[in-house]
């Protein structure tokens, strides 16, 4: 964590009361109040780079708060029509269940995955990005305006990278 990041860590655990509050007064549960004053925290120190010094440190971390209230509602809205959807299709309660429940660990590993890889440098984002679309180096290469080897060696470097901050996925 860098400098910026441990200040701005440090100075939003001063917040915890107030985002409970907050969290227990939107979401009417306290379990699910702490829920979402932990996912505050850990988006706000996954972002805390985009913090601007000399903002509302409290206002900004009310935000993420929110934003988290409003993503859960609306994953469970969905998660609940998928439910009703497959039962309508005659699969069985526990059957669309454990459908469900695969689909929210694939979408765990792709948010771990996307996460993964925009915290790559630019350099390295694009030619992953740009080969995942299916271009060869030459024309990723062309692309990006720069030799088929410095591809070939950007598109080496992060995909170690990501093999590394990945790797828990490894069987």
């Amino acid at each position: 964590m860098t400098g910026g990041s441990e200040q701005v860590a440090h100075q939003a655990l001063a917040h915890a009361d107030a985002l409970y509050n907050f969290a227990r007064w939107l979401a009417h549960d306290p379990v699910e109040a702490e829920d979402l004053v932990q996912e505050a925290y850990v988006r706000a120190l996954a972002a805390a780079h985009q913090f601007e010094p000399g903002t509302s440190l409290k206002a900004w971390l009310f935000r993420i708060l929110r934003n988290a209230f409003f993503d859960r509602r609306r994953r469970s809205r969905r998660e609940a029509d998928y439910v009703e959807e497959l039962e309508a299709e005659g699969e069985p309660a526990e059957s669309a269940m454990a459908e469900l429940q695969l689909a929210q660990i694939r979408a765990l590993v792709a948010e771990d995955v996307s996460a993964a890889v925009q915290a790559l440098p630019e350099s390295f984002r694009t030619v992953i990005l740009l080969d995942v679309e299916g271009m060869t180096e030459a024309e990723v290469a062309a692309v990006l305006g720069c030799a088929t080897g410095t591809v070939k060696s950007r598109l080496s470097r992060a995909r170690a990278v990501l093999r590394e901050r990945l790797a828990a996925y490894r069987p």
